[in-house]
């Protein structure tokens, strides 16, 4: 029948309710399975990476952005590789053959590293500079150490160039060479080997002086010495010694004058030294 709103209605009795079929299956269970679901995927990931040795910080972070990853962790034990299949495990100890360090029991030991020590041939350096061009034409960069210090220590007292006379006190006295800070008596080395051309008074302020003359226009001069034990024609060798520093001459107190002129003209010595 149908009713006002349009709807039909049954006129028999209404069937039975369908049954579901309940089916059952017989599938082998794994008895770690309900545990594993029970830890979550988060613990799961963090137990891996604990078991592997990747550490507990690393399997958080892989539980946390969800990654997947293999991780292969290197042997820390004395065997290098994983022998195959007829061969033996090759050890690290079996690689390279262990000499046997034995001491009296009375033995003393020193770990002390000994100093090693490297010698130039500034003298050669010198020699090739000389043999291939003028002195006057060697660039500072190229003569930049090529002859020694005059004195263990060196300190400047005053620099080469012009400066105030500290005789008249006058300004615009040209200084011919560097004063380097020396009580009297101490010893004045030879700045490279050479010839000595000149062991005396100098009549113009440099009190005693030594010349020594190291080929193709290049010369070195000490001043203001209080005594040397150098002549004429004697061959020096670097860092000997050929005299005594003092204050003789034109100077005001015990220092060394020294002096590096090229073609007979005075140049900075810092720019040999």
């Amino acid at each position: 029948m149908q009713n006002s709103r349009g709807r039909r209605r049954a006129a028999g009795p209404p069937s039975a309710p369908r049954v579901a079929e309940v089916l059952a299956a017989n599938r082998p269970r794994d008895p770690q399975r309900d545990a594993r679901r029970r830890r979550g995927p988060f613990q799961q990931i963090s137990d891996f990476a604990a078991a592997s040795g990747v550490g507990q910080k690393a399997g958080i972070a892989l539980a946390a952005t969800g990654l997947v990853l293999t991780v292969t962790v290197p042997a820390t034990g004395p065997v290098m590789a994983t022998p195959a299949v007829g061969q033996t495990a090759t050890s690290a100890a079996s690689v390279l053959p262990q000499p046997e360090i034995s001491a009296e029991a009375g033995a003393q030991i020193d770990f002390s590293r000994s100093s090693v020590v490297t010698q130039g041939d500034p003298d050669g350096k010198l020699k090739q500079l000389l043999s291939a061009q003028s002195a006057g034409s060697i660039t500072r960069a190229a003569s930049a150490g090529s002859l020694g210090a005059p004195l263990a220590s060196l300190v400047t007292a005053s620099p080469f160039g012009y400066r105030v006379s500290p005789i008249t006190g006058g300004s615009g006295d040209f200084h011919r060479g560097q004063d380097y800070v020396a009580q009297c008596g101490t010893s004045v080395l030879a700045a490279a080997s050479g010839t000595v051309t000149f062991a005396g008074w100098h009549p113009y302020g440099g009190g005693n002086r030594v010349v020594v003359d190291h080929g193709n226009g290049l010369e070195t001069t000490y001043n203001h010495l209080s005594s040397f034990n150098v002549h004429v024609g004697q061959t020096v060798t670097r860092g000997e010694v050929v005299a005594l520093s003092g204050t003789t001459g034109a100077s005001t107190g015990c220092h060394l004058h020294f002096e590096v002129q090229v073609n007979g003209e005075v140049v900075d010595p810092t720019g040999w030294l």
